[in-house]
């Protein structure tokens, strides 16, 4: 049984780095969501945090089984490349649907400029 009392000292640091620097990364995220008001200003926590802070639990949890296996574990390859791919566009299109919900009430504080999304709200 492979287990952490056979990973070598060099492979347990960098996987204890990569770990603590992702859920650093993810705690700020989440913190960002507590402290910030408006949902624009919400958005952009979650949105990097899920790929910066995924992609070093990812590489962690990569090097961690590539060593205690002595064999490469690409597996999570696949995970990164679809949160990598879909985490920025559902994000954009969260955000895109908030501007035109808010642009469709006529709020003060939407997150588009008014010039021409207005007339486009206008004509339907």
């Amino acid at each position: 049984m492979n287990g952490i009392e056979h990973l070598p000292g060099w492979a347990a640091l960098i996987v204890s780095l990569l770990l603590i620097v992702g859920s650093s990364i993810v705690l700020i995220g989440a913190l960002g969501l507590v402290r910030l008001h408006t949902f624009y200003q919400r958005i952009h926590g979650p949105a990097i945090t899920v790929s910066l802070g995924t992609a070093s639990l990812l590489l962690a949890s990569m090097l961690y089984f590539t060593v205690a296996q002595s064999r490469p574990v690409v597996h999570e390859v696949i995970i990164a490349l679809f949160v990598l791919l879909t985490a920025p566009v559902v994000s954009m299109m969260i955000m895109r649907a908030a501007v035109y919900r808010d642009l469709r009430a006529r709020k003060a504080n939407a997150g588009a400029t008014e010039g021409d999304v207005y007339s486009i709200v206008d004509e339907e």
